[in-house]
C-alpha cells in the first residue's frame, strides 16, 4: 500500500467533508449571525461533539484499533469478527445509558459548561433544550467511529473520511428547510445534528458488509481481547478528557465574555481544523494500522522510519498552512462569513482568534502523528501524562493571555499548549529508542525555511491591506482570495522545486 497515495485519499474525502462544512458555517453565519441563539447553539453542540472526541476518535479508538489489527494479524478474520461483535455489544449498553443520563441532566450539564448563560435565562433555557436534541449524537457517532476502525483496519480509509459530509448536508438541509418553520429558528440546527449523526451510522454497513466485517453483537463483557480493549481505554479515557476538560474550561471562560466570544472562537476553530483533519487526521488514519504491524513483528527500524517519514510530510504542509491562515485571516473570515447577520466587527473579532490558533496548527498536527507511536505499542500512560502536563500549561497561559487578549487569548493559549505536548511527545520518543531521525533533516527545515519566507512575501504582497477586503463585493473578494492562495502556494512548492525537492521521494509504500 502506498502511504503518501492513501493519506492523499483520506485527505480527498476530508476535503469534501470540510468543503461542505465551509458551505454549512458560512450558511449559519448569515442565517444567525455570531450572537445570542447562535452562542446556544455552539454550547449545546460542543457537549455532545467533545464525548465523541472522548469515546469515539479518542479514548476508544486509541484502545481499539492497536488490539483489533493484533487480532487480525495473529488470530485471524473470523476471531476479529467475533472480537468485534463483543465489543460492540458493550459498546452500544455503555453509550446507550450515557446518552439518558445526558438528556436527563441537561441543565446540570449547560450549568457545568457554561455558567456564564445562567446570566440569561432565555439563553440558558434556549442551550439545555438543544443540548436534549443533540445529545443522542454520541450513540450515532460513537459507533460510527466503531465501524471506522473496523473499515481502517483493513485498508478501508474512504468511506470512513467521507462521513462527516453526511453531517454537513443535514446542517444545510435544516437550516434551508425546517429553520423558516419553526418559532425558534435555531432549534433547527440541534435536529440536523440528530438526523445527521443517524444517516452517518447508516451509511456505514455497506461497507462493513462488504469487507465481510459486520459484526453481530455478543454481549461478553469478561472476553479476553474485550477486557484488554477496557483496560487500555481507562488511561486514554484520562488523557483525552484532559483536552476535554481544557476545552470546556475555555467555553465557560468564553461564556463570560459577553455575547459573540463563543461564537467567534467557534468559527476560527472551523478555520483552523481545516488543515488539521485534512493534515492530522488523514496522516493519524494511515500510520496506526502500519506501527501496529511494525511493532507486532518486532521490526523497529521500519518503525522509527515511518514516523520520520510522518514528521517530515507534517512539517511540509502543516507550516505552509499556518502561515496562510495567520497572514490570510481577514480575507478569509471576510469572505466565508461576512454575510447576513454575521458583522464586520465579528470578522475581526474571529481573525483575532485565528491568529492565535494558527500559532499552534504545527503542534497539532504533529501530536497526531506523534501519538500513534504510542498508541501502536499500546503504551496509552505516556500519551496521557502529557497531555495532563498539557492541561496545566494551557490554563496557566489563559490567566495571562485572557487580561491582555480577551477571547483570542483562549486561542493562543491552545497553541503554545500544543506545541508543547508535541515537542514533549518528540522527546519522549527520542529518549526511548523509539525514533531515530534520518539523515537530512538540518538541510529539510532550511529549504523548508526559505519557501515559507517566499511564500509570506508572497501572500503579504497579493493580499494588501486587510481594510480593502471590506471594500469590495462577496464575488470579487472570492476571485481576489483565490489568487492569492494559488499564489503563495506556487511560490513555496516552486521554491521547494527549485531546491531539489520532489514528490516521488516521498511517496512510501507499507
Amino acid at each position: 500500500m502506498n502511504l503518501l497515495r492513501a493519506a492523499a485519499s483520506v485527505s480527498g474525502m476530508t476535503l469534501a467533508s470540510r468543503v461542505t462544512g465551509f458551505i454549512r458555517d458560512t450558511l449559519l453565519a448569515v442565517l444567525f449571525g455570531a450572537g445570542f441563539a447562535m452562542d446556544a447553539f455552539v454550547v449545546a453542540f460542543r457537549i455532545p461533539n467533545l464525548l465523541r472526541r472522548l469515546f469515539a476518535e479518542g479514548a476508544f479508538s486509541q484502545a481499539f484499533v492497536p488490539v483489533l489489527g493484533e487480532y487480525r494479524g495473529r488470530k485471524g478474520d473470523e476471531a476479529t469478527r467475533e472480537l468485534a461483535g463483543k465489543v460492540l455489544a458493550v459498546l452500544a449498553a455503555v453509550l446507550f445509558i450515557a446518552t439518558l443520563i445526558g438528556v436527563v441532566a441537561a441543565p446540570l450539564v449547560v450549568y457545568l459548561s457554561a455558567y456564564g448563560f445562567t446570566k440569561d435565562a432565555e439563553k440558558f433555557a434556549l442551550t439545555v433544550t438543544m443540548l436534549r436534541i443533540c445529545f443522542p449524537y454520541i450513540l450515532f457517532v460513537s459507533l460510527v467511529s466503531f465501524s471506522a476502525g473496523l473499515l481502517n483496519t483493513y485498508g478501508a480509509f474512504k468511506a470512513p473520511a467521507f462521513t462527516p459530509v453526511l453531517l454537513n448536508i443535514s446542517f444545510i438541509a435544516f437550516a434551508l428547510l425546517v429553520a423558516p418553520h419553526l418559532d425558534k429558528p435555531i432549534i433547527a440546527l440541534a435536529w440536523a445534528v440528530f438526523f445527521g449523526g443517524l444517516a452517518q451510522l447508516a451509511f456505514q454497513v455497506p461497507f462493513l458488509k462488504r469487507i465481510g466485517m459486520l459484526p453481530a453483537p455478543c454481549w461478553a463483557p469478561h472476553d479476553e481481547g474485550v477486557m484488554r480493549i477496557l483496560k487500555l481505554m481507562a488511561p486514554a479515557a484520562l488523557g483525552v478528557s484532559v483536552a476535554q476538560v481544557s476545552l470546556l474550561i475555555n467555553t465557560q471562560i468564553a461564556s463570560n465574555l459577553g455575547d459573540g466570544a463563543v461564537s467567534w472562537l467557534y468559527f476560527a476553530d472551523r478555520l483552523m481544523e481545516f488543515p488539521s483533519a485534512l493534515l492530522g487526521v488523514a496522516l493519524g488514519t494511515v500510520l496506526l494500522p502500519s506501527l501496529v504491524r511494525h511493532h507486532a513483528s518486532d521490526d523497529t527500524a521500519a518503525y522509527s522510519r515511518l514516523l520520520d517519514w510522518g514528521l517530515r510530510i507534517a512539517l511540509l504542509l502543516a507550516l505552509p498552512a499556518a502561515v496562510a491562515l495567520a497572514i490570510l485571516a481577514v480575507p478569509l473570515v471576510a469572505t466565508l462569513f461576512w454575510h447576513g447577520e454575521f458583522l464586520q466587527h465579528d470578522v475581526m473579532m474571529t481573525r483575532n482568534a485565528l491568529v492565535g490558533y494558527a500559532v499552534g496548527l504545527a503542534g497539532i498536527i504533529l501530536v497526531k502523528v506523534l501519538a500513534p507511536g504510542f498508541y501502536a505499542r499500546q503504551n496509552i500512560r505516556t500519551p496521557v501524562k502529557v497531555a495532563i502536563a498539557t492541561l496545566v500549561v494551557t490554563q496557566l497561559l489563559n490567566v495571562a493571555f485572557v487580561h491582555y487578549f480577551q477571547h483570542a487569548g483562549l486561542a493562543l493559549s491552545i497553541s503554545v499548549g500544543a506545541c508543547f505536548n508535541a515537542a514533549w511527545l518528540w522527546f519522549l520518543m527520542r529518549k526511548a529508542g523509539l525514533y531515530r531521525p534520518e539523515p537530512g533533516w538540518a538541510a529539510f527545515l532550511m529549504k523548508v525555511a526559505v519557501a515559507l519566507y517566499l511564500m509570506g512575501g508572497a501572500l503579504w504582497y497579493s493580499m494588501g491591506s486587510e481594510a480593502s477586503w471590506f471594500e469590495i463585493a462577496a464575488g470579487a473578494r472570492a476571485l481576489k482570495l483565490t489568487i492569492v492562495i494559488v499564489a503563495g502556494t506556487a511560490t513555496y512548492f516552486g521554491s521547494l522545486a527549485l531546491m531539489g525537492f520532489r514528490l516521488r521521494d516521498y511517496s512510501r509504500h507499507e
